[in-house]
């Protein structure tokens, strides 16, 4: 069997980024889905302008950010305490049910796994450590080392570059469509979790190569694929 260079999306795709949803609950209760998913647009709304700025900050940076909007957007007022618990809350967020027996599976058939971020290398290994599955990886790549974030084609690259791999045999993992649709403009092959039936493929005429419910279902599409 063909063995692949996995590249795997952490943020909405291993780890569930709305785990922070128990601990927002006691400070906006009845909106709390509606913040939450705010929260993370912005965090990403935020690290894709300040990238077209050529103004870089940390992804954290941009989270902290996104948290002040959003306080602003649902007039709550939260103190610099409250807003640091919820913070830290991103250190701490569940990986998703399948994700460690899967990645398991998938390191036994021989492919070789990164971990592959906007997010810094010290806040992937608090995430992932938590989470169990640091281990599980060969290597942790962030794209703080080049001062970008994803979809910029250099990340991509520097992916390639880092991990020693060939884009012919590499596979961007990812529940962001944006990082689909950038690893495939850039000549990586795609598996897209859609980790929602109401989530919505950009429509931009760049389709991934796979559409995955889950991640149990990626060994098969590997074994399958060429």
């Amino acid at each position: 069997m063909k063995t692949y260079t996995l590249a795997f999306d952490i943020y909405g795709t291993l780890i569930d980024t709305s785990g922070v949803s128990v601990a927002v609950r006691q400070y906006v209760k009845d909106n709390t889905d509606d913040f939450v998913q705010l929260w993370r647009s912005k965090q990403l709304e935020y690290s894709f302008r300040k990238g077209l700025m050529g103004k870089y900050e940390d992804f954290g940076v941009c989270t902290a950010q996104a948290l002040d909007y959003c306080c602003l957007a649902f007039n709550i007022l939260l103190s610099a305490q409250e807003k640091e618990r919820l913070m830290l809350e991103y250190k701490v967020l569940p990986k998703f049910e399948e994700v460690e027996g899967a990645l398991s599976a998938l390191k036994d058939a021989g492919h070789r796994l990164f971990a592959f971020s906007n997010g810094s290398n010290e806040a992937l290994y608090h995430l992932l450590d938590h989470a169990g599955i640091y281990d599980t990886f060969e290597k942790v790549i962030s794209m703080k080392d080049i001062a970008m974030f994803k979809p910029h084609p250099s990340g991509y690259q520097h992916f390639l570059d880092k991990a020693g791999a060939e884009v012919q045999q590499a596979f961007l993992i990812s529940s962001n469509p944006f990082d689909i649709i950038g690893a495939a403009s850039y000549g990586m092959h795609t598996a897209w979790v859609r980790r929602s039936k109401n989530s919505i493929f950009d429509p931009w005429g760049i389709q991934p190569n796979y559409v995955l419910s889950s991640l149990l279902e990626l060994q098969a599409v590997l074994a399958g694929h060429g």
